[in-house]
């Protein structure tokens, strides 16, 4: 083991084989905390994001908030109820991106992939800065090195979820359900002194200056801020497959206990606020203040809520690391993002989407210098736009299916469209200025991104496809008395590419072996098929890997092949595609850099690429 693999091996935990995947599944109770927390943290801001607009209109437009949090729950539910529909239309998954793609086109489903890419990496920026906020509200004295947490703080998530979906859903249960505990008890102790008339309840606002007035388009803001306690909703829609058996069922469980949980808190810290006359402050989160309110300075419980509130903020995140690598693999796999997004890792979770996560939301965090409130703005944009597609797609595909029970299911799904639409419209024209417009122009950005991605894989295929290559007849090759100059060939796939590496080793070598490993997705009757057709003199030998790792297998068939001819120089030849720009090259896997290097470390003497130029 390499120095770098035994790092890894500590931090991320030993490679699990392919078999394994079915054994990392999520209980009930695990997928509650792994994909829902997201949706469950926003109690911890969302109410503030409306206060601290109402409270430009001064003491007497704080009211609002109640109305205001009692329509964003109807619209949760409404929300919820929808997406219930798509998970028993969708058993085996049906996020955003794949519903709208299949009923309203590539085009729609790109812009619902694009807008929830970016509302992932966003819930991990919100996260992430909400939850240090909610640390250095209790520990002031921290405040200057925020960006600095926020980094620490991302790199551990990310960590917790390169060891596996098992791993995290197991570290991720407690700090959720403490949360959760502390968040309800909290709301009893100040229902209960609003009943016994307790002393430390305020009975009016402190007066505070009146900078607008209250219009409608003024209350549409307060709402759209508010409207933030909506996401990270879809994303048990996207986990299904996360679920034990029958997934499906357990996916719409578990949305049902999220939906009832998240209306309770929501409401309830609402309401708590506008009864206790909480007035947002700078440097202190409002459920900080609503329990210093309630509990009293120095109280134990008022440090357990802060610490259960900063571990749900940091594992808010965890929604997005839970979806976004899976929508990640989904786009990857239809060639709409580097292949490479759809790979599993050593500990079968798609380990390059749950580092790209990261990064994009580090560099946001740096770009903010980790404010929540400055990115507020952009929220809710990308989740309300992949909303509506999901929903839409929705009502399309119960009108053309008819399948049992079909009309009450398109009249929710309706009904959910419409409503998640005018929010939409409401959220943009309300944040356009504030900075929303960066997710309205990112988005179409983005899908051409996508599709010049697609255009590139299928020009790649074009020029590497066997389409129109005759059968070939060659005489079996004869076994050399005495072997001089064996050739093994590396076969990714069988394209042009790797006939011209075969061609070479026919040039040059009196034995060849062609080798390919198969990681669990080779097709391998036909593979065997056309090899027959193509290159039916040559061996092939198809290498199990059920860590899915090519190059250590390559290594260890070439030394132990080299072994069996010790006195002669044996070449291993690797047929590789050059782009035609060096950025493509970005696009592909780079097996052959991580073989060549690894054969010069087993110190295999002759090494050739065959290149085949696109």
């Amino acid at each position: 083991m390499s120095f770098f693999s035994q790092i890894k091996r500590v931090l991320v935990g030993k490679t699990l084989p392919t078999s394994a995947h079915a054994e990392e599944r999520l209980s009930n109770a695990e997928g509650l905390a792994v994909l829902s927390s997201d949706a469950l943290s926003s109690v911890a801001y969302a109410t503030e994001e409306i206060l601290i607009v109402l409270v430009a209109a001064g003491s007497g437009a704080l009211f609002w908030s109640i109305p205001i949090a009692a329509i964003i729950v109807v619209l949760l539910v409404l929300v919820i109820l929808s997406y219930r529909q798509t998970i028993r239309a969708y058993p085996k998954g049906g996020g955003s991106y794949i519903v709208a793609r299949e009923n309203l086109g590539t085009y729609a489903g790109l812009v619902a992939g694009g807008s929830l890419m970016i509302d992932y990496i966003l819930t991990v920026t919100v996260s992430i800065s909400a939850g240090t906020a909610a640390l250095t509200s209790a520990l002031p004295e921290l405040k200057p090195f925020t960006i600095e947490l926020c980094l620490l703080f991302i790199f551990l998530v990310m960590l917790a979820n390169l060891r596996g979906v098992k791993e995290s859903g197991k570290i991720f249960m407690i700090p959720t359900y403490a949360f959760i505990v502390s968040i309800f008890v909290l709301i009893g102790l100040g229902l209960y002194q609003q009943v016994i008339g307790a002393e430390q309840i305020p009975q009016s606002y402190p007066e505070l200056p009146i900078n607008e007035e209250v219009t409608l388009f003024f209350v549409l803001r307060a709402f759209s801020a508010g409207c933030a306690a909506l996401t990270g909703v879809e994303a048990i829609s996207d986990g299904v497959l996360a679920f034990k058996e029958p997934e499906w069922k357990n996916a719409r469980l578990t949305l049902l206990y999220m939906g009832v949980i998240l209306s309770i808190m929501f409401i309830g810290i609402t309401y708590l606020g506008n009864i206790y006359h909480i007035v947002p402050k700078e440097g202190e989160t409002l459920v900080s203040l609503l329990a210093r309110q309630i509990l009293g300075d120095g109280s134990p419980f008022y440090y357990f809520i802060q610490v259960a509130t900063l571990l749900i903020l940091l594992l808010a995140a965890n929604t997005s690391y839970a979806d976004f690598p899976r929508l990640c693999y989904f786009l990857a796999r239809d060639g709409f993002l580097p292949r490479q997004l759809s790979l599993l890792g050593d500990r079968l979770v798609y380990s390059n989407g749950i580092i790209l996560l990261s990064l994009s939301a580090a560099a946001l965090v740096i770009l903010f210098r980790g404010d929540t409130t400055a990115i507020i703005p952009l929220y809710a944009v990308g989740v309300f736009t992949s909303f509506t597609l999901s929903q839409g797609g929705m009502v399309r595909h119960w009108l053309q299916e008819r399948t049992s029970g079909w009309r009450p299911s398109a009249i929710m799904n309706s009904i959910g469209a419409v409503a998640t639409f005018v929010v939409l419209c409401v959220i943009v024209s309300t944040k356009f200025i504030a900075g929303a417009w960066v997710v309205v122009v990112a988005i179409p950005l983005l899908v051409s991104l996508f599709l010049g991605i697609r255009r590139h894989y299928e020009y790649v295929a074009s020029r590497l496809t066997l389409d129109g290559v005759a059968p070939r007849s060659y005489i079996p090759r004869p076994k050399a008395d005495i072997v001089t100059h064996p050739a093994i060939v590396i076969v990714g796939q069988l394209n042009r590419g790797t006939l011209e590496g075969l061609e070479y080793a026919r040039s040059i070598a009196d034995e060849i072996i062609a080798v390919h490993v198969d990681v669990g997705t080779t097709n391998r009757e036909k593979l065997q098929a056309r090899w027959e057709q193509l290159q039916g003199d040559i061996p092939l030998v198809i290498i199990d890997s059920p860590y899915r790792s090519v190059v250590s297998r390559i290594v260890d068939f070439v030394g132990e092949y080299e072994e069996q001819h010790p006195s002669v120089l044996s070449t291993v030849i690797i047929p590789a595609f050059v782009t035609r720009n060096w950025w493509e090259s970005l696009l592909h896997n780079q097996t052959t850099l991580f073989l060549k290097a690894a054969l010069r470390a087993k110190k295999s003497r002759v090494v050739t690429t065959v290149r085949y130029y696109l």
